[in-house]
C-alpha cells in the first residue's frame, strides 16, 4: 500500500466548560499557533455533535508525509503548545492517525 497523506485528528473535552471564554481562547489560539507551523495542511477546529462520542472538539490536519508530520511533533510551537496550554486545559483526549487512501 503507497503512503499518503496523513491525517491527524486530536478529540478532546477541556476543563473549562464548553461555553466558557476560556474555551473560546484555547480554539482559537491552538488553531492560530498550530496552523501557523508550515508542514501543517488544512487545520480545522471542529465541534462534536453526535452523542454517540464521548469528546466535545477535535484539531484535525493533514501531512503531506510521514517526515512532514515528525518535524510538526518536534517542531519548539507545537511542543510549546503541548506543555504549557494542552497538558494544562485539556481534559481528555484521544488521538488518531490515518493514511488518506483515495480523495
Amino acid at each position: 500500500m503507497e503512503q499518503g497523506t496523513i491525517k491527524h485528528i486530536a478529540f478532546f473535552t477541556l476543563k473549562h466548560h464548553i461555553n466558557d471564554e476560556a474555551t473560546e481562547t484555547f480554539l482559537k489560539e491552538g488553531k492560530d499557533i498550530l496552523s501557523a507551523i508550515p508542514v501543517v495542511q488544512n487545520f480545522e477546529v471542529l465541534k462534536q455533535t453526535s452523542p454517540k462520542m464521548n469528546y466535545d472538539f477535535g484539531f484535525s490536519m493533514e501531512f503531506f508525509s510521514q517526515e512532514d508530520y515528525d518535524t510538526y511533533n518536534r517542531h519548539p510551537s507545537h511542543v510549546a503548545f503541548v506543555e504549557e496550554r494542552w497538558k494544562v486545559e485539556v481534559d481528555r483526549f484521544q488521538e488518531v492517525d490515518y493514511i488518506v487512501l483515495s480523495k
